[in-house]
């Protein structure tokens, strides 16, 4: 086993490798499993730590080339993300959506099929229980990939996608309901509520501000 840089990586032999990546415009978890006949077994989780940029296309760059990195390095199978879930606030949902978005583009960009899980859906695939806590999540995926207790990362983003990656492997086994999307085009088709739905959310909110600061609203 190999620790680096808050990466813990485990060498095994290869039938097919999953990328699990759980988005976030702060922080973006990723892990990867390695499948040997039909036995999971940890082969990497990490994290992106983007806290220190303040630019946020500088972020959704190092999104997109850390996933790329990610797929060259280790050229996993198949690749799983966790999709957005709806919020009060539009602009973390926004946020959310372009980080899922850019690491969505970069493993379509290698040729991967996209396959998306709701967060409720991964934690009952984990842990049975789809209202679960992060901590649940991870002690859980201890258990089960039998990872020694040293090497679990203090950040839950990287378990959070590791879980992701593990819930494909569940849901592949039983040619379960996630949504897959061979490219880009793919994944806005059948999507279309939620990009026209962003898309409106963002017009509307434009407007407001606008008329906000329209000196003519002033009284």
């Amino acid at each position: 086993m190999v620790v680096e840089k808050g990466n813990v990586q485990v060498v095994n032999a290869k039938d097919r490798i999953i990328l699990g990546v759980d988005p976030g415009t702060n922080v973006m978890g990723y892990g990867l499993l390695r499948i040997t006949g039909n036995k999971p077994s940890l082969m990497l989780m990490g994290i992106l730590d983007l806290k220190k940029y303040t630019d946020p296309y500088t972020k959704l760059n190092k999104i997109f080339l850390r996933t790329l990195e990610l797929v060259d390095e280790y050229h996993p199978d198949e690749f799983a993300i966790e999709s957005q879930f709806f919020g009060k606030n539009v602009q973390s949902m926004l946020k959310l959506g372009r980080a899922q978005g850019v690491a969505i583009s970069a493993a379509l960009y290698r040729g991967l099929t996209v396959n998306e899980y709701a967060p409720l859906k991964i934690k009952m695939s984990i842990t049975g229980n789809g209202m679960a806590s992060k901590e649940q999540v991870a002690e859980m995926l201890r258990k089960y990939l039998h990872i020694p207790q040293e090497l679990m990362l203090p950040q839950m983003d990287a378990t959070d996608g590791l879980a992701c990656a593990l819930c494909h492997f569940f849901e592949s086994k039983t040619l379960g309901t996630g949504k897959k999307f061979t490219s880009w085009k793919d994944f806005a088709a059948k999507n279309d509520s939620r990009v026209n739905g962003l898309t409106a959310t963002k017009e509307r909110s434009l407007k407001k501000k606008q008329s906000a600061d329209d000196p003519k609203n002033e009284d």
